[in-house]
């Protein structure tokens, strides 16, 4: 039976074959959404459907028999519920075609599980929240490390600065104090000679008077 068949099969129950169509496309595409979201599909009486990792392994080509290294994979996996197998085994009589060979879900089961997907869409919604509040949380004083980073480097440049402009200013103050001490000690033997020179005017004042004397003792 394939999926067109199986769409004929349930159209009479359905009320037309396009309502069997929609029902059955709805039902698989269910199905195959949850299992690849990781979630567990099980029907009453009838199997579960879910996801299962295969880890890496070695396997041999049929055709070449060489060994191939197989990557690690994520495979579906149907396994039959116990009222299934004992239908397929023999063991329970099939009912007519006119009852459900399927144990029907007992009442008010559907609207607990309808309660518990919302409980968890919500739970799921509530997580999401959470981390986007934490993480931007966690983002505000990264923030503000960064720009006291950055400010820290600009103080030092200004002490580095500051240094780099006093330096000059007190190398030319030393050249102005050693300019000072040689002028002192070029002002100084030039004062011991000027006062070596003051006992010579002194000598030729007496050798003057020395004369005059003279001159009037004739």
């Amino acid at each position: 039976m394939n999926k067109a068949q199986l769409v004929e099969a349930i159209a009479d129950k359905l009320g037309g074959r396009q309502n069997a169509a929609d029902a059955v496309d709805a039902v698989l595409d269910a199905i195959v959404r949850a299992v690849v979201a990781g979630d567990r599909v099980s029907v009453t009486g009838f199997g579960s459907f879910e996801k299962v990792e295969r880890p890496a392994r070695y396997a041999r080509n049929p055709q070449t028999g060489e060994r191939v290294r197989v990557k690690k994979t994520s495979v579906p996996r149907f396994r039959a519920g116990q009222g299934f197998k004992d239908l397929v085994s023999g063991s329970k009589k099939l009912p007519k075609s006119g009852e459900v060979s399927v144990k029907k879900a007992p009442k008010g089961s559907l609207q607990v599980a309808a309660k518990k997907a919302a409980a968890k869409k919500a739970t799921a919604k509530k997580a999401a929240a959470a981390k986007k509040t934490t993480t931007a949380k966690k983002a505000a004083p990264a923030k503000k490390a960064t720009t006291a980073k950055k400010a820290t480097p600009t103080a030092a440049a200004k002490k580095t600065t500051a240094k780099k402009a006093t330096a000059p200013a007190k190398k030319a103050a030393a050249k102005k104090t050693a300019v000072k001490a040689t002028a002192k000690k070029a002002t100084a033997p030039a004062k011991k000679a000027t006062a070596k020179k003051a006992p010579a005017k002194k000598a030729t004042a007496r050798k003057t008077t020395a004369k005059k004397a003279t001159a009037r003792k004739k």
